[in-house]
């Protein structure tokens, strides 16, 4: 009974990413004793754990919005551009403003940000939904225009700003933990309430699973296109917010560079197949978790981190082949053939 409670659990599309972020875990406790620990400075809490979490929120909040975008058969490599033009357009505004050290002129860069990434979702969104262009493509189209944008509104430099209340966003704390792993909870709390307690999650399954059905029955999927690719734009609007204010400076060429790619391997890790269809939030944020922690472990260990992008690019490869059908049919064949043992019955004996 126990062995097969076992096979059961090991079943789930969310044992293996557990176990792999726990063996990392782990193996960082071997090299580093303190690794675990959790201590209490001047109010606030500090550790390792801590730290993973803080550093990997902008990666988790772009990893929710891909989630949605691949449960449509979508993807979306624009979000490090967009990152890029958040923090460009938040930085300049501040800079640009009479009063750079008032709250209310960083509500309103917040603001400015995402309005920006509404624009930029709609526009993916209108290419994909209503012109029919391929959604690699189309993304591809503001990933690579995306970086100009934000250069042309810093200027070609980095803008530096002087405002504590936007430097609260990534690097100012709340109820003893960082403001930044608090506003990806809330995200994620919010995204899970609307996509598993209403009725969006399943219309977005819906689109993935069979877009031609789903027309077919009366769904608006044009409708649902457009509302995840402007959700993944907001979410990486906010991600380029917690890295432009952690730094207190906005650089348009190197904020948000490649992490659509962490983005995505986070999301194919936690068990979403690219393919569309069901997708897991708590799957998503695992293999964030996952990805960060496997950075930290890199410059634990003390190898260069030249070579995490490696190890990143080997993983996406592993995780696509294995996830691919001629992939497992191929694995499958692979296996022992079984041995049928026929037992020969009365009546065989007696003839015999």
């Amino acid at each position: 009974m126990k062995s097969n409670a076992v096979k059961d659990l090991l079943k789930h599309r969310l044992a293996w990413p557990v176990l792999a972020l726990a063996a990392l875990l782990l193996l960082n406790q071997i090299f580093r004793p303190d690794f675990l620990a959790l201590r209490m400075q001047d109010g606030h809490l500090y550790g390792s754990l801590i730290d993973i979490m803080r550093n990997g929120a902008p990666t988790i909040l772009i990893a929710l919005g891909m989630t949605l975008v691949i449960a449509t058969r979508g993807i979306d490599l624009s979000v490090g551009a967009v990152v890029a033009i958040a923090g460009a357009a938040s930085c300049a505004y501040i800079a640009a403003s009479p009063e750079p050290a008032s709250p209310s002129t960083a509500a309103v860069a917040v603001l400015v940000a995402v309005a920006a990434a509404l624009l930029l979702g709609a526009w993916n969104g209108f290419l994909v939904s209503t012109i029919g262009v391929q959604p690699i493509i189309a993304t591809l189209v503001l990933m690579t225009a995306g970086r100009g944008i934000a250069q042309l509104i810093t200027g070609g430099q980095i803008i530096s700003v002087s405002n504590d209340h936007y430097k609260a966003i990534g690097a100012g704390y709340l109820f003893t933990l960082p403001v930044s792993i608090l506003v990806t909870a809330a995200v994620f709390v919010a995204t899970a309430v609307l996509t598993r307690r209403t009725a969006l999650g399943t219309l977005i399954e819906a689109v993935g699973i069979n877009p031609v059905a789903s027309r077919l029955a009366g769904l608006r999927s044009r409708n649902i296109i457009w509302i995840v690719y402007v959700f993944s734009a907001v979410c990486a609007a906010i991600a380029g917010l917690m890295i432009s204010s952690n730094v207190t400076a906005a650089d348009a060429n190197n904020a948000g560079l490649y992490i659509e790619m962490d983005a995505i391997l986070a999301v194919v890790i936690g068990g979403t197949s690219l393919a569309g269809g069901r997708y897991t939030l708590v799957g998503t944020v695992v293999g964030a978790f996952i990805i960060q922690t496997l950075t930290t472990t890199v410059y634990t260990l003390g190898i260069p981190p030249e070579v995490t992008l490696v190890f990143k690019a080997l993983v996406v490869i592993i995780v696509c082949l294995l996830q691919a059908p001629k992939a497992r049919k191929l694995l499958g064949s692979f296996r022992p053939a079984r041995q049928v043992v026929v037992k020969e019955t009365p009546k065989e004996k007696v003839a015999a």
